[in-house]
């Protein structure tokens, strides 16, 4: 039974969180956490928030061990985009795209 948690509408780029989410595939669920607690990156707290969440819901749904729950998916796919202008040259524009990943973390 998969215990999943989603942070949908994070503001960062999916492709800055992608790397930490390969790094605690296929990890015990504990080990998963102590990585990401020594990442210097911001979207390594992103991903513990949800890893966290995902643990409370299996927690939740009493599963039998928490201490052999591992993470068996970490997806991050892209969200909507805020786009923006900004000004160049002879009076062109250029557009800024301010990108959002939904971060998904499942464990079993």
């Amino acid at each position: 039974m998969a215990y999943e948690a989603v942070h949908r509408y994070a503001r960062i780029s999916p492709r800055k969180v992608r790397p930490l989410a390969d790094l605690i595939r296929g990890k015990y669920a504990d080990e998963a956490l102590d990585v990401l607690k020594y990442q210097p990156n911001r979207g390594a707290r992103l991903l513990e928030k949800v890893l966290r969440s995902a643990l409370a819901n299996a927690e939740d749904r009493r599963a039998p061990n928490l201490h052999h729950l591992m993470v068996v998916d970490v997806r991050v796919d892209s969200g909507p985009m805020f786009r923006r202008m900004r000004p160049r040259a002879r009076g062109m524009a250029a557009i800024i795209k301010k990108r959002m990943s939904h971060i998904h973390v499942a464990l079993e």
